[in-house]
């Protein structure tokens, strides 16, 4: 009886498991480990956060997250001597450092400003990219294929490249710092990839499903409804994934074009300055709070993503 050593074209060998294992631990920890020193940041002393060798082992403090919800003045110790007791944990804090709370920080605005902007651009995009995919896949274009190359190429060039124009036509339009010009400029930005992404997805459904419940009395827009529509969500949810972590983390856009009333938290948590430097703890912890939507959002959507990126990889 002899052996054999065949195995599946299809089935990994246990070696190659171990490599591919391997490489994806050292890859997770590459990338979780920015992120978890980020957080300890944030829950450390503002000394303990500039020492020396870097402390890795400390006491944790919520100094930082204080610092970031409120603004502080510096006083003078017989001025702080002559206040009633400390109201709250983050009182107590600020008066060991001479300094006492004048007011709330610009953190809390500017964070849902992100929120309304990202969320409210990542809706715009995918409707319009789904409206226009469906066009595209379904109806004959006119030079469809120009036109998606030109929709293309509106990714070809970084955005900072035509922010000038775009700084000088809101001035004009009077859209600078607003919600909403932030939230059709992301769209514009946006659409592009939301189109080329979605056609892709719906070109994958078969005209067939549609043909059949419109002979059973649907018509158009109902069939794209009930049929094409429950049948992309896969592409729709991973599609609404890559754009709003183009709309949550971008920077130079609202750099340029807001400062206070739709300023976003990008622009903003690189300002938090404390008494007497950067409050590293401060930035940490606004940094931390700020990755929590994005990664909530990914999290619960992670299914659908898995599934809208394998989506068509299988031909039947």
């Amino acid at each position: 009886m002899s052996l054999t050593t065949a195995h599946s074209v299809v089935a990994p060998t246990p070696l190659s498991k171990r490599i591919a294992g391997t490489i994806v631990i050292l890859y997770a920890l590459v990338s979780i480990v920015p992120l978890l020193w980020i957080f300890a940041t944030s829950i450390k002393t503002p000394p303990d956060s500039i020492a020396y060798p870097p402390k890795v082992i400390f006491e944790p403090s919520a100094e930082g997250y204080c610092n970031l919800f409120t603004t502080r003045t510096r006083q003078t110790p017989e001025y702080i001597s002559s206040l009633p007791p400390a109201a709250n944990f983050c009182d107590e804090v600020t008066r060991k450092r001479n300094m006492v709370i004048a007011g709330p920080s610009n953190f809390l605005p500017r964070f849902v400003n992100s929120l309304v902007i990202a969320f409210g651009s990542t809706f715009c995009a995918v409707f319009l990219g789904t409206l226009a995919a469906y066009g595209f896949s379904r109806f004959k274009v006119p030079l469809a294929d120009d036109l998606l190359f030109f929709i293309l190429s509106t990714r070809m060039m970084p955005p900072i490249a035509v922010a000038v124009p775009i700084y000088l036509m809101y001035r004009e339009l009077g859209l600078s710092d607003s919600a909403l010009g932030m939230i059709l400029l992301y769209t514009a930005v946006n659409v592009s990839l939301a189109v080329w992404l979605l056609k892709g997805f719906i070109d994958e459904i078969p005209r067939e499903y549609e043909e059949a419940a419109m002979i059973d009395g649907y018509s158009r827009l109902q069939s794209f409804w009930r049929v094409v529509l429950p049948q992309a969500t896969t592409g729709i949810a991973a599609t609404a994934i890559f754009c709003l972590i183009f709309a949550w983390n971008e920077y130079a856009f609202a750099a340029l074009l807001t400062s206070g009333t739709a300023q976003t938290a990008p622009p903003f948590i690189p300002t938090i300055i404390g008494e007497g430097g950067q409050d590293w703890p401060a930035v940490a912890a606004g940094t931390t709070i700020f990755l929590i939507p994005i990664l909530v959002f990914t999290v619960l959507l992670r299914k659908q993503l898995l599934r809208g990126i394998t989506f068509g990889a299988v031909r039947k």
